[in-house]
């Protein structure tokens, strides 16, 4: 076995989040006045963290007291909207089930802020996915590879044997500033030629084929 840890990217990658996060940021834009996100733009912006997300999606003339005041209300929203329509992706769990089976060590690492991520793990995926870090004032975000090193720690590995799973350009920088390997995965929020561009070590297009690569 030449890797042993699996550090999975959640939103993209795990979960099929997008529906959630769109009503969620919808409900506040609208009733700010502001025009609402399609499907395609929040799919665009989403992998950088919800404030990023809320900057995107709001006009440049707001300031940045107020991306932080609509950030906290997009996450009341959230937290009453996250279960709704999320999903893990098509073959997910089986995949997940195959590799607790065989004894790997999984954590999540997640631009989103760090209660969602523990919340959703915690939901979808129970004890067999034990570590999940999102975004904290005390750990820098992706792509720097803080949130990595911090799991593998936690999972009590090493990063000689981790690989990384993402679904972005940013998933791809975090594995190369931590020094591993990333295996992109083309059902997520970005098109296979701009995870190839970005320079992921491996494609796959379906969960299952994760496995011949680990």
């Amino acid at each position: 076995m030449k890797y042993n840890t699996v550090i999975f990217d959640l939103d993209g990658t795990l979960l099929n989040t997008l529906d959630d996060l769109r009503d969620s940021l919808n409900e506040i834009l609208v009733q700010k006045g502001f025009p609402s996100q399609s499907y395609d733009e929040v799919k665009r912006y989403v992998g950088n963290g919800v404030r990023n997300l809320i900057r995107q999606s709001i006009p440049t003339s707001c300031s940045e007291d107020e991306v932080t005041l609509y950030l906290e209300e997009f996450k009341e929203n959230y937290r009453n909207n996250m279960q709704n329509k999320t999903r893990p992706y098509n073959g997910i769990m089986e995949l997940l089930l195959d590799l607790h089976r065989y004894n790997y060590k999984m954590a999540i690492v997640s631009n989103k802020y760090d209660t969602a991520v523990k919340s959703l793990a915690k939901t979808y995926f129970g004890t067999i996915i034990p570590v999940a870090i999102g975004e904290t004032a005390q750990i820098k975000r992706k792509p720097a590879p803080d949130s990595v090193f911090t799991a593998v720690k936690e999972l009590g590995s090493e990063l000689k044997n981790t690989i990384f799973v993402g679904d972005s350009e940013t998933d791809i920088m975090t594995a190369k500033n931590a020094g591993i390997p990333c295996i992109g995965v083309t059902w997520g929020f970005r098109c296979r030629e701009v995870l190839r561009k970005t320079g992921a070590d491996y494609l796959i297009d379906t969960p299952k084929e994760l496995l011949t690569l680990i």
